[in-house]
């Protein structure tokens, strides 16, 4: 568990950059495409080395950050897994930066996010639900310690703005 002087940073910071984060459409796609996949690949190694994210298999899931103007298309192949800028997904999960962040820090629930519009799922349904509760499942004990603190100081910091 996070103190307050950590998490008094995380508030301060979020305030700061989150008006700039639209800039962040303007970066090179090539460069998010490789900065992202390494990250994946590693967040995602147990599961993707068990065969869970197997449902992806020539399939895509787009992941659209609404108010940035970003979205990326993910697919998984022989050798893991794939982002691409425009494809034609199978499914699409859409939200704000601060609800993907909420999301991803467990400060909501998935379903909640769901239930209230906050994210909302496209197109396939059964592989967009698939990829959602696999994410969910995961246990976020696996991520470096570090990154877990950051994440959870960001997604209280992104509740509280």
């Amino acid at each position: 568990m996070l103190n307050g002087s950590l998490f008094a940073p995380a508030v301060a910071g979020l305030r700061l950059v989150s008006p700039v984060l639209p800039v962040t459409r303007h970066v090179p796609f090539v460069l998010q495409q490789a900065i992202l996949e390494p990250i994946l690949a590693r967040l995602l190694a147990a599961p993707l080395a068990m065969g869970e994210l197997d449902m992806l298999q020539g399939r895509w899931l787009k992941l659209t950050i609404t108010d940035l103007g970003l979205s990326w298309c993910v697919s998984r192949d022989r050798l893991g897994l794939r982002v691409c800028r425009d494809q034609s997904a199978d499914a699409c999960i859409a939200g704000s930066w601060r609800d993907f962040l909420l999301l991803a820090s467990r400060q909501e629930d998935p379903d909640t996010l769901f239930f209230r519009r906050r994210l909302q799922l496209s197109g396939d349904t059964e592989l967009g639900l698939a990829v959602k509760n696999l994410l969910d499942s995961l246990d976020p004990e696996h991520l470096p310690p570090r990154l877990w603190q950051a994440l959870q100081a960001l997604g209280r910091a992104a509740r509280d703005l």
